[in-house]
């Protein structure tokens, strides 16, 4: 069993170092790269990479990396044409605030940014934070570079003496109103955030031909609460899902049997519909690049019997609201990850994947619940069905329970990290 604190430490380290998509792809890249895996360009001819030229068979580790997407894969000598895959899936983005065109802004004396909302983010859990702008410049000659300012702005709260009715009206937030965030005060003809950002890449604002930059919260992860069981974070969702992948593939020995794969796409919050998304064709073009020998027939027989485990956050049942919870199955953190089910497929779970998920966590020896929806309050959904109906593939969901979700600030038990960890590794090498 992987101990509880040191997983912690390293998922609190993992997510420091990825406050958007694509850092926590170059952070998943370094981590390969040390361990010995070798970055392939999906320009190259992957036939003539080292590792497929040796005369001595040799275990092969590669990645491929797609904008803020990535696929890492295990490959043994033993392994053939018709050697089926076994694939964790999760997705590096979090629900948050993007940074617009002509992005500097201000009124009353204040210097502003104009942001974006991505996804489906709590808004009022981005109030009154030390917030950071982070994420990938793109340059006149064809460069690119990744850049965070470090703590940057902020959207204040209006106090409750100029709006007395907020505690028992409650707060209404209109995005294009009230999510400007300061970042300093002054003329915005005399400030220009683009030319901040390209000045942390050495760069002058005016080669900047386009950006993908988001806004992350700069606060720590903490542990907390009156035994210390409790762990706060951002970007559990869902950075504890892709730290999960890639360390139980990092420890994960070339097995006979299968393939391991590791894919982290981009954009699921927003729907997957994009070239590094999972509704995207990145996995599929690279499956079909691993298995370059195979016939359509192999191939086929390979998919026939794969396995996807997808890795995306659920939810713990919350005891000031449970009556939004299902009254018999009740997730709480710290009794282990989740596999989630939902009649109407926005999981892809079904009988065969709940029996393979039982025998990784029985290999694991780790405790594991279930989480189905309640009926009168929507079910979300996963990169999970678009991966099975794309690949057709046999497919299931999982994740660690979590309370405040899309929140700018979430929270899970301290040992469910390192328990779905261990259950993962299971699954990829299954006894």
């Amino acid at each position: 069993m992987t101990d509880s604190l040191d997983h912690l430490n390293d998922l609190a380290a993992f997510i420091q170092a990825s406050p958007s998509s694509f850092h926590a792809v170059a952070e998943v890249a370094r981590r390969l790269t040390e361990a010995g895996f070798t970055e392939l360009n999906e320009g190259d001819d992957w036939a003539e990479a080292p590792s497929r030229k040796r005369r001595k068979p040799a275990a092969a580790r590669h990645f491929v990396v797609r904008d803020g997407a990535i696929v890492a894969w295990v490959r043994s000598p033993p392994a053939g044409p018709a050697t089926p895959f076994r694939i964790v899936g999760a997705h590096t983005d979090s629900p948050g605030f993007k940074l617009k065109p002509k992005p500097t802004t201000g009124a009353q004396g204040w210097l502003q940014a104009g942001v974006e909302v991505y996804g489906g983010p709590l808004f009022n859990s981005w109030l009154d934070r030390e917030l950071e702008f982070a994420g990938r410049l793109a340059f006149d000659d064809g460069s690119t570079a990744l850049v965070r300012t470090g703590p940057f702005l902020r959207f204040p709260q209006l106090a409750v003496h100029l709006d007395r009715g907020v505690n028992a009206e409650g707060l209404t937030l209109n995005p294009q109103q009230h999510l400007n965030p300061v970042i300093g005060i002054g003329s915005p003809a005399d400030a220009d955030i683009v030319s901040h950002l390209a000045g942390l890449a050495g760069r002058a604002g005016d080669h900047v031909a386009g950006y993908d930059i988001v806004v992350a919260d700069t606060a720590i992860s903490q542990v907390f609460g009156l035994n210390g069981d409790l762990f706060a974070s951002g970007r559990l969702d869902n950075l504890s899902s892709v730290h999960a992948g890639l360390s139980a593939l990092l420890r994960t020995e070339p097995g006979e049997t299968s393939i391991q794969v590791f894919a982290a796409f981009d954009h699921e919050e927003v729907g997957s519909d994009t070239r590094s998304g999972a509704s995207g064709p990145f996995l599929s073009d690279v499956l079909a690049r691993i298995k370059d020998e195979a016939t359509a027939a192999e191939r086929a027989r390979a998919f026939a019997e794969s396995w996807c485990l997808s890795a995306d956050a659920g939810h713990a049942v919350h005891p000031n609201y449970p009556d939004r919870h299902d009254p018999a199955n009740r997730p709480l953190v710290n009794h282990g990850p989740l596999l989630k089910i939902n009649a109407n497929q926005r999981y892809a779970t079904d009988a065969l994947g709940a029996a393979e998920w039982s025998r990784a966590c029985a290999q694991a020896g780790v405790e594991y619940q279930e989480f189905v929806s309640n009926n009168a309050v929507p079910c979300g959904s996963t990169i999970g069905p678009l991966t099975a109906t794309r690949l057709g593939i046999r497919t299931f969901d999982v994740g660690i329970a979590l309370l405040s979700m899309h929140s700018a600030r979430e929270l899970c038990g301290v040992d469910d990290p390192a328990a779905f960890t261990d259950a993962i590794a299971a699954f990829l090498a299954p006894a």
